[in-house]
């Protein structure tokens, strides 16, 4: 018997998708994403669920041999999904799960370290909630308001989470901010400890979460803390068919 918290990684996939549907299914290299993710999940986790509305997505996941929960299709959330998929595989196992790992479906090369990264946070009491950030290093990056930017506390914590460019570095031009300050990129891998989990999705949207469009801003405001850890690397999720392309060609056909 493994000592330590008891992990779970659970993959929401859905196949409606008006910029890609069917994309958890779609192939590369003779597989479908949704498998390509979970090998990669499962090699940092002993448990790996897909979480998914359709049934298309739960048979190929049961064909390859993967664990699967069909979830209600009315999940506002990722998270809220997670939560109902936790669920339904602990009673399929017979266990109870300390940890709960929220692994984006759409990034069939996940780096199996980023998970590994995520989990050590929970070797420690105190943390409720986990993430990754990446420091960023282009201009590009900064201004991108689809890359939600981080700032952390001498703790490791997450303070808060914008679209906007924060900090705003005041008496200086923009194109030298890097150079004055340590910016951060958010990567949306998560972890939740298992008794947080069913709390937070019941949170009513909060003011921040509206605004910014974040879902981690709701918790924040309501008082839950998000430990944060540094990462070097940045996956390459896929939205569009044209993403796929893209990643097809720069990883020579998805080997």
């Amino acid at each position: 018997m493994t000592s330590g918290p008891r992990f779970i990684g659970i993959i929401p996939a859905r196949f409606a998708s008006s910029r890609f549907p069917g994309k958890p299914l779609a192939d590369i290299a003779g597989k479908p994403m949704i498998r390509h993710v979970y090998e990669r999940a499962s090699e940092a986790l002993e448990m790996v669920y897909v979480a998914t509305d359709d049934t298309r997505i739960f048979e190929a996941v049961k064909e390859f041999g993967g664990n699967a929960a069909m979830t209600s299709p009315n999940h506002k959330s990722g998270t809220d999904r997670c939560r109902e998929a936790v669920e339904i595989a602990e009673k399929e196992q017979n266990l109870h799960y300390d940890a709960v790992l929220n692994v984006q479906g759409d990034e069939p090369f996940i780096d199996p370290g980023q998970i590994g990264l995520v989990k050590s946070c929970f070797l420690e009491s105190g943390t409720q909630i986990a993430t990754l950030v990446k420091e960023i290093d282009s201009p590009d990056e900064l201004f991108d308001e689809n890359r939600p930017k981080v700032i952390v506390d001498a703790g490791g914590r997450a303070i808060y989470f914008s679209r906007a460019t924060i900090p705003f570095i005041r008496g200086v031009e923009k194109s030298q901010w890097l150079d004055h300050h340590k910016y951060y990129m958010h990567i949306g891998l998560y972890g939740f400890r298992r008794d947080i989990l069913p709390v937070i999705t019941e949170l009513p949207q909060s003011s921040l979460e509206l605004a910014e469009s974040l879902e981690q801003l709701r918790w924040i405001e309501n008082g839950y803390n998000i430990t944060v850890k540094v990462t070097s690397y940045e996956g390459f999720g896929i939205d569009t068919p044209e993403d796929l392309q893209k990643l097809l060609r720069s990883s020579g056909s998805g080997k």
